[in-house]
């Protein structure tokens, strides 16, 4: 039995599909039943339980013995950094006695130790949390998500592409079913295998191929925005986030911008292209 905690979620959704094709039995958490129709309908049972109710947590847990450990972003007018560490606190606290034999954990490129760096250092923190206990434990560490993209949409339907980045930086990036895909096969792998891997697609991708790819499927000429640095914070407050998360994920961005991080020499690739995923985002809209 494998359990999947975010099973509602781009990837969680993507991890359970993938066991569940592969003909294993999964356990998909959820906060409401509701969400985890379409999961339930492929095969998967369904367990309601709260992240912030560790023995609820726990009992789930112990009803496997593989887990998928997924800490869900934090909502962005918190101070997510804060509520983020914190409920990697209660995740590690509900594996302790949970008799599980092994653990693989969404992590992130980038992730390092640090303070108000958004995912990069909170994600590190669950690392670092992770190592520190019994159950072996594989980190997957996933490349940008195609996923993120999907908000601009309407946007880009009127012709402009806003990004943060450099139009022209080539960054790694990977579609919510090859890290599915990926973390299914390392759920499935013996129990010593173990470590870091990291996953990306077939290829880098710059915002301007972003840009081109929406260009190509929606057949019109999409325009790369480029927001200036000293805007960034200003940019995330006025999206909804909190002085405290505006600030994280600005700097969280800059290090992503200077590739100030170190890339892996040999990722796991997904078969996904950023242009499949364009034109099925818009597909399904």
């Amino acid at each position: 039995m494998f359990i999947v905690s975010g099973a509602t979620g781009h990837v969680g959704s993507a991890v359970a599909e993938a066991l569940l094709r592969d003909g294993h039995e999964v356990i998909a958490i959820t906060r409401d039943a509701a969400n985890a129709a379409a999961l339930k309908e492929k095969g998967a049972s369904i367990a309601v339980a709260d992240l912030y109710d560790v023995d609820a947590m726990r009992d789930v847990f112990r009803k496997g013995k593989r887990l998928f450990l997924l800490n869900p972003p934090a909502k962005p007018d918190t101070d997510t950094d804060r509520a983020e560490n914190e409920t990697a606190r209660l995740l590690l606290a509900a594996v302790e006695g949970s008799g599980l034999e092994k653990i693989v954990a969404e992590s992130t490129y980038g992730a390092q130790p640090g303070e108000q760096l958004g995912d990069l250092n909170t994600l590190h923190t669950m690392e670092e949390g992770l190592r520190d206990q019994r159950v072996p434990t594989t980190i997957l560490r996933a490349a940008y998500y195609f996923s993120n993209w999907d908000a601009m949409l309407e946007t880009v339907r009127e012709g402009t592409l806003p990004t943060m980045y450099p139009a022209d930086l080539k960054l790694p990036m990977v579609a919510p079913a090859d890290l599915g895909d990926a973390a299914a096969d390392l759920l499935t792998a013996p129990v010593e295998e173990t470590g870091i891997v990291h996953v990306e697609g077939p290829t880098r991708y710059s915002s301007r191929d972003v840009a081109d790819a929406f260009a190509h499927t929606l057949g019109r000429k999409v325009e790369v925005a480029v927001t200036p640095r000293d805007h960034w914070e200003e940019t995330y407050r006025s999206l909804g986030f909190s002085e405290e998360a505006a600030h994280s994920y600005a700097r969280m961005t800059a290090i992503t911008a200077d590739g100030d991080y170190e890339m892996p020499n040999e990722p796991v690739r997904g078969s996904t292209t950023l242009q499949d995923y364009i034109d099925a985002l818009v597909e399904r809209d």
